[in-house]
């Protein structure tokens, strides 16, 4: 049994991504601890990029925000899987200061040896997803991770317009694991 964190970057509550991050998370979990961080919830500040968490005791970072909860759970994280809308060809900007906020050694404590990503974007273009598949395929390389998969929805604008499809895949890839 693995511990699968879901880190769900959108920030309306119960919208595209959080649904599709569900039905990963009913698949999921038949095999495995799952928890879904939605962070709209939590007060995570961008990086500053002082770096000063190379130095601080226990690579503290200088923020006192809700990072350090999340902080807490990645350590413990077998499987991580970022659940973003896509805007302007990017995860959202919530998610994106998370991410940026793993910028410190303390990312040498977390256990993650797998990721996953699905995205939901309303733009129906073919490129939609290029540029945040190579920042996430830079991520698992740089990281060693493995990849479990990725479910991609295009064409999603309304919270109706999410597919039983899309839901199923979302679902069958959390139970694969």
């Amino acid at each position: 049994m693995s511990k699968i964190l879901i880190l769900n970057g959108s920030p309306r509550k119960n919208g595209n991504t959080y649904n599709l991050a569900l039905s990963f998370a009913k698949g999921a979990e038949k095999n495995n601890d799952v928890e879904i961080i939605s962070i709209r919830d939590y007060n995570i500040n961008p990086c500053v990029g002082c770096n000063r968490c190379f130095e601080n005791d226990g690579n503290a970072c200088v923020q006192n925000d809700d990072m350090n909860l999340i902080y807490e759970k990645m350590k413990e994280a077998d499987i991580v899987v970022i659940a973003s809308p896509v805007y302007f060809y990017g995860i959202s900007a919530q998610l994106k200061a998370l991410v940026d906020r793993f910028h410190t050694p303390m990312r040498n404590s977390f256990k993650t040896k797998k990721l996953g990503l699905l995205l939901v974007g309303a733009a129906k273009i073919p490129e939609l997803f290029d540029s945040i598949i190579t920042q996430y395929e830079l991520v698992l390389k740089f990281f060693k991770l493995d990849d479990i998969g990725r479910v991609l929805v295009s064409g999603v604008r309304e919270t109706s317009d999410l597919s039983e499809n899309d839901s199923t895949r979302a679902y069958e890839l959390g139970a694969k694991l």
